[in-house]
């Protein structure tokens, strides 16, 4: 039986649209998709139409799910793929309005490496330390594999955080600070205080989840009551602490180069994608985002200048 704390979304089976698109998705990618995720905004918000759907699908392999060496061959090499999907509102209650999605594509292997230290880098377990919905699962074994894989990653991110954390503090402290590690190894556009805002709106989630992984981090680690809220202590020694806080430096130049990486491959996956960098980052900065003439023209040549004058603006962190 899995660990994983249930994390209500939204049902396919109730909403004809989003069940629409699932199976638009399975069909482009040819039945090689055995687990759909949902995490991010809209599963916090409850409002799946109000934004962009962040949907994780887990493919059986590459090969199957592309039947194309170019696509295949990007999603293994630097995992994952990311694209577009949008379905028109089937039933009433959502009627002039259009399910938007973006859709990663990871396979299962890749997946479960993702969320365990197999992975240096924290892009997937730093991503699928938060809450997670899932959305469809091909059957209850795939659905118990999925479920171990998140509760890995929550324990991979506990694992790589505590020792540059403080040496005590309240839960809340403890997953804002190690979301924000997490957080720092990307290009992000949210503003400040989002990892504050996941972990306090998330507190039972995560008090069950370090309730469950307290026993496999070390006798350093312990939990206690203070008053009604739950508290951490951790005792980490110099060295483990500089070899750390090390890691981290590394991780943050790493993630960061990967980041613009997946984005130029995304430019050639994602249909309209540099319209779509321009809305999120005007979603998170709340500024307005043009796209110069001379990058739509020839992303790869005018891309960088572009995007060395958003980070100069505080647009890109």
């Amino acid at each position: 039986m899995s660990n994983y704390p249930k994390v209500a979304g939204p049902d396919a089976a109730s909403d004809p649209t989003l069940a629409a698109l699932l199976v638009q998705l399975n069909a482009r990618h040819h039945g090689a998709i055995c687990c759909t995720l949902l995490y991010g905004s809209c599963l916090r918000s409850g409002d799946i139409y109000n934004g962009l759907l962040d949907l994780y699908l887990i493919c059986d392999d590459y090969q199957t799910a592309y039947r194309g060496p170019l696509l295949a061959a990007a999603n293994w090499l630097l995992p994952p793929n990311v694209f577009y999907a949008e379905q028109e509102a089937l039933d009433t209650r959502n009627k002039n309005r259009t399910l938007r999605s973006k859709v990663t594509v990871i396979s299962l292997r890749d997946f479960q490496r993702g969320c365990s230290s197999a992975w240096f880098e924290s892009y997937i377990w730093g991503r699928f330390a938060q809450p997670t919905h899932i959305l469809s699962a091909r059957d209850t074994v795939v659905q118990e594999h999925v479920e171990k894989a998140l509760t890995q990653a929550a324990h991979t991110l506990l694992r790589k955080a505590l020792p540059a954390l403080p040496a005590q503090g309240n839960l809340l402290t403890l997953w804002e600070q190690a979301l924000s590690l997490s957080y720092a190894t990307e290009l992000r556009t949210e503003r400040s205080g989002r990892a504050q805002e996941l972990a306090n709106t998330s507190r039972d989630f995560y008090a069950s989840l370090t309730r469950h992984h307290a026993g496999d981090l070390g006798p350093s680690f312990s939990l206690y009551m203070q008053g009604e809220e739950l508290h951490y202590r951790i005792h980490i020694g110099y060295i483990r602490r500089f070899f750390t806080n090390l890691a981290w430096a590394l991780r943050r130049v790493q993630g960061k180069l990967l980041s613009i990486a997946r984005l130029l491959k995304a430019l050639f996956t994602f249909d309209g994608g540099l319209d779509y960098i321009a809305w999120k980052l005007e979603r998170h900065s709340g500024e307005e985002i043009s796209i110069p003439e001379s990058v739509r023209r020839a992303p790869l040549i005018h891309l960088w200048g572009f995007f060395w004058r958003l980070y100069r603006r505080g647009i890109f962190k």
